[in-house]
């Protein structure tokens, strides 16, 4: 056996895929990405219910700073991990190992930097975001806090996407589920056992994100499989092009900060604290029923990336026409499960006969029609990143997640008032979808 046939042996990504082996592969990271959103949920419950409504509020408030910290380790992931996923399928292990490490480096870096400045200029960056004196307490205790955790935040974001490029998707669903194991214990230590209020569901989330961050510093060090860390070559070049080509990602965290900001001040305008607190319900339980389509699309993009790097088009057809089957189907179940279980969700954050369960529960009705199409949509918009076509993905993201929301935000309350609200996502992802058809038309020809 020579080298280039031990490395396909070796390497998970370079086996032949059926539809029913591709969802074993991309099992690990959707369980871990569904788990990922219980625990988030769960996380504002807990505010809700141990503290109050207006703590809940806050939450979404001071949400842009957490997208923009995800967004960029998402970014840098998801972006890296094409390139390192294609330089393993050409065969260059040791580059992509060094690569990799590189990638880890500047993360780390990030997140210090986030924490060292967010830190410093704490206050101002709460009035930034729209707290009022209401509010301002709340928004300050949490991000004091959490911002602290930004280095283990950014890098429980780049293990969970790189751990499937190194061929570990298992793995990394054990770290995500021991993260939201060990959030939601830590919540009910901080929040029940040991009121600290909102300061108590940062610490909870904050230990969290050590988890998978320390964890995967260990693995990667002795050994993770096809990749591993090494002394990293200082490449500038393929920061930039990592960025570049997770550019889809960044947009879609940056125009959700954006979005969430929006939402919260129409919110605030038509309905007031109670109306805030109903769109930050949605928002946290539409990431919940998204979890399936992110976490298939994060679990075989790195398959797409390894077979686009052996230029394997007839592979790449194959599989994308199985996804493409799956993601249809999945989105049907999930519109279905948005029907059923709208108004169940909001009650367990807000009980039946509360003015904000009220809101809530009339709003989803409207809001789960975009689930039949966000699955496409972000599905879509994964493939363009793990072929390296960052420009299409971030066209994609960019439509579905700020300029048509924007947009729409502006116009359709002031016509249908919160009617307006609910359905400037279900049109965005509608127009996107038509937008998405188009652009994979012919893209293996």
């Amino acid at each position: 056996m020579n080298q280039n046939q031990a490395y396909k042996t070796e390497n998970p990504l370079a086996k032949e895929f059926n539809l029913v082996s591709l969802l074993g592969f991309a099992l690990p990271t959707m369980v871990m990405m569904l788990f990922m959103g219980l625990y988030t949920i769960t996380d504002t419950i807990f505010v809700s219910r141990f503290v109050n409504t207006d703590a809940l509020s806050a939450l979404n408030i001071v949400c842009p700073v957490v997208n923009l910290m995800v967004g960029f380790g998402t970014m840098l992931a998801t972006g890296g991990s094409a390139i390192v996923a294609r330089k393993m399928g050409a065969g260059q292990s040791l580059r992509a190992s060094r690569d990799f490490t590189l990638i880890i480096s500047a993360g780390v870096c990030f997140g210090l930097a986030v924490a060292g400045l967010g830190t410093l200029f704490l206050n101002p960056l709460v009035r930034g975001l729209g707290a009022g004196r209401r509010m301002f307490p709340y928004c300050r205790e949490y991000l004091s806090v959490l911002l602290l955790f930004a280095p283990a935040g950014i890098l429980q974001v780049l293990f969970q996407n790189l751990m499937v490029t190194a061929g570990r998707p298992g793995m990394g669903m054990v770290l995500g589920i021991s993260a939201g194991l060990v959030n939601i214990l830590a919540d009910y230590v901080f929040m029940v056992l040991f009121p600290l209020g909102i300061r108590g569901a940062a610490l909870g989330t904050g230990t969290g994100y050590l988890v998978p961050a320390v964890a995967g510093l260990l693995f990667f060090a002795v050994g993770g499989g096809s990749l591993r860390f090494r002394k990293p070559v200082l490449d500038i070049g393929l920061l930039v092009r990592s960025c570049s080509n997770g550019c889809s990602e960044m947009v879609s965290q940056t125009a959700a900060a954006v979005t969430t900001f929006l939402f919260n001040r129409t919110m605030m305008k038509l309905l007031g604290e109670d109306g805030v607190a109903a769109i930050t319900i949605i928002i946290y339980t539409q990431f919940l029923l998204t979890t399936l389509h992110i976490g298939f699309s994060m679990g075989v993009a790195p398959v797409f990336s390894f077979h686009y790097g052996k230029q394997d088009r007839l592979r790449l057809r194959k599989l994308f026409s199985m996804c493409i089957r799956f993601v249809s189907a999945a989105s049907v179940l999930v519109f279905a499960a948005a029907l059923v279980l709208g108004a169940p969700l909001v009650e367990l954050f807000s009980p039946k006969g509360t003015r904000v369960y009220e809101i809530g529960s009339q709003g989803f009705r409207i809001f789960s029609w975009s689930f039949l199409l966000c699955g496409l949509n972000i599905f879509t918009s994964a493939v363009f990143t793990a072929l390296s076509d960052g420009k299409r993905s971030a066209v994609l993201s960019f439509l579905r997640t700020f300029g048509l929301i924007l947009v729409l935000l502006l116009f359709l309350p002031e016509f249908l008032g919160v009617t307006g609200v609910w359905l400037a996502v279900p049109v965005a992802e509608l127009v996107t979808g038509v937008v998405a058809v188009g652009l994979w038309r012919g893209i293996w020809k």
